[in-house]
């Protein structure tokens, strides 16, 4: 892969991932928490104490509000000003990934594990639907790439500059940010038999402006919580945030502590890693048993080449699978070491390779088979949930179909075809997925629909009640304002605009007979989507009615 070829594809990426950060609306739940609460700190000017709709607020550190809240301070308060910190740390992610790739690798090898990394699924997903790993992600890789460079190259500014990392990393959300740097490195330094690097005195300076550096979030918890021992945090009381930051937040997911309890089975993550790491998974799993293999043939302390990135991945996923609590998202911090794996893989297997084993001919039709699936769910996401998405997003279609067939007939490699139609077809499918399926499916998420209604007939947000709904954090963050809920209609007087289900109407008509329907709507939970709804024919069925009333007696 020459430069310009690298420099388009990955302006290609990123291309997309601003397409989603411009036209997406905010997703419930955690993005558009994260993002009230962002909104909430910057309004209330508390950068230190965390609150939540006006709650005390103990889940993630404060970074990604820190920096979120920053971004709409010079920005306005935008769904785009809140994610841009974020797509910044994307940038470092692949900055990183290609850095620390080139330290072992050629710098053709750090290209593919750059567009590898940029081009998988999660990537273009958590640059619209941010939450903490996004941040934690860059920070993370950040960390490892200076590690190695000061372990290769004995510049003490490389070190203190990885430990600002981790610092950083730590509080964006928690110690998973210094625990995978130490899975990547104790292996490969027992396994070069660097015993020295055991026992710096540097680690001593490090560890010091590392507990210098975590003071504000530090110093934050302990005024919040240490200071007011027993607040109640989802129903249970808290009698150090110090604590519960530094212990039970993560550790407490293996001693039970943590009262999370959810996918605790030691294949959920590699089982997402299928959406997840599309198109690359397959030969990222091939590149992580060959790699095992070759660990076990060179000997345990013979390494011929890097394992870092391997080390890393395998321990962080043991790590990480025997967590009593655990979410799709939680892998997608060592995903630019599976990058790594996959495009040193690639790069000495496939990349060359002008004619394929019968092993690999068949390998390389399954991933023909699979890029046929993407192409139809590309073209069954241009007309069918929402009606067809126009003359433009024909031509994306088309222009991804002529790309690919064109790469597939060329005259390259059969490894670069391979991967350049991986790369185009994931292209296609994410710039109609942002352009076109997600800003329609949105428009069923209350909460952001709702607000832009009340934003535009200029209501009364001080006389907004939720009541008998499902929250909706975008309801506050797009309305720019704290909306009370409650659960008991004796709470509520006449001339409030009420949120409600329809079905609550009936209720409401008794108490308050000469009520007024302001607004109508239909909802629908869109990040649990379902056949039924997807099908225009069949979605009636799936959605809740929703009324914003005026109480008069």
């Amino acid at each position: 892969m020459n430069k310009n070829t690298f420099l388009i594809l990955l302006l290609a990426c990123i291309g997309i991932y601003l397409t989603g950060a411009f036209m997406i609306p905010l997703m419930d739940i955690d993005a558009s928490q994260y993002a009230s609460i962002s909104r909430e700190m910057l309004e209330r000017n508390s950068y230190l104490q965390i609150f939540d709709l006006g709650k005390d607020y103990l889940d993630k550190p404060p970074m990604l509000f820190w920096l979120s809240a920053l971004s709409m301070k010079f920005f306005g308060v935008y769904d785009w000003a809140y994610r841009l910190p974020s797509l910044l740390f994307l940038g470092v992610a692949l900055y990183s990934t290609f850095k620390f790739t080139q330290l072992y690798y050629s710098n053709q090898t750090a290209r593919l594990a750059t567009i590898i990394l940029a081009s998988c699924q999660a990537f273009f997903l958590i640059a619209h639907d941010v939450r903490t790993d996004t941040i934690l992600m860059g920070w993370v890789i950040l960390s490892i790439y200076l590690l190695a460079k000061w372990a290769e190259q004995n510049n003490t500014r490389d070190f203190f500059l990885a430990i600002v990392a981790i610092a950083g990393g730590m509080m964006t959300k928690g110690p998973i940010a210094i625990v995978v740097p130490v899975l990547c490195f104790v292996p490969q330094w027992v396994s070069q038999q660097k015993w020295s690097f055991f026992i710096k005195p540097i680690y001593l300076l490090g560890l010091v402006f590392l507990v210098i550096l975590l003071i504000p979030m530090s110093w934050g918890l302990y005024e919040q919580y240490d200071l007011h021992p027993g607040k109640l945090i989802n129903n249970r009381p808290i009698e150090s945030g110090l604590k519960f930051y530094y212990w039970t937040q993560s550790f407490g997911r293996y001693t039970g502590e943590n009262f999370y309890h959810e996918m605790s089975y030691f294949t959920f993550l590699l089982e997402n890693m299928f959406w997840s790491f599309l198109p690359w998974i397959f030969v990222f799993l091939w590149a992580l048993v060959s790699k095992a293999f070759n660990v076990v043939k060179e000997g345990v302390f013979k390494p011929g080449t890097e394992r870092i990135s391997f080390f890393g991945f395998v321990l962080t996923y043991l790590v990480l699978s025997r967590s009593q609590a655990q979410l799709p998202h939680y892998i997608f911090v060592v995903f630019p070491l599976a990058a790594i794996l996959t495009a040193a893989h690639w790069e000495k297997v496939i990349w060359h390779q002008t004619s394929f084993s019968r092993g690999l001919r068949i390998f390389y039709g399954f991933h023909l088979f699979i890029f046929t699936l993407l192409l139809i769910i590309l073209a069954a996401v241009i007309f069918i949930p929402f009606g067809w998405a126009g003359w433009m997003g024909i031509l994306f279609g088309l222009v991804t179909l002529f790309l690919v067939i064109k790469k597939i007939f060329s005259k390259q490699s059969l490894g670069q075809k391979w991967f350049y139609a991986a790369v185009i077809i994931m292209l296609g499918v994410n710039s109609i997925m942002n352009s076109h399926f997600y800003p329609h499916l949105l428009q069923y998420q209350w909460g952001n629909q709702l607000a832009e209604i009340i934003n535009e007939k200029g209501l009364d947000k001080n006389k907004i009640i939720i009541y008998k709904i499902p929250n909706s954090n975008a309801f506050h963050f797009y309305g720019q304002h704290i909306f009370p809920a409650i659960q008991d209609s004796l709470q509520l007087k006449e001339g409030d605009l009420v949120v409600t289900d329809a079905k609550n109407d009936a209720n409401l008509k008794l108490q308050f007979p000469n009520s007024q329907i302001q607004y109508k709507g239909e909802r629908f939970h869109v990040t649990m989507l379902t056949l039924s709804f997807l099908n225009p024919a069949t979605r009636k069925g799936e959605l809740t009615e929703f009324n914003l009333i005026q109480l008069l007696k």
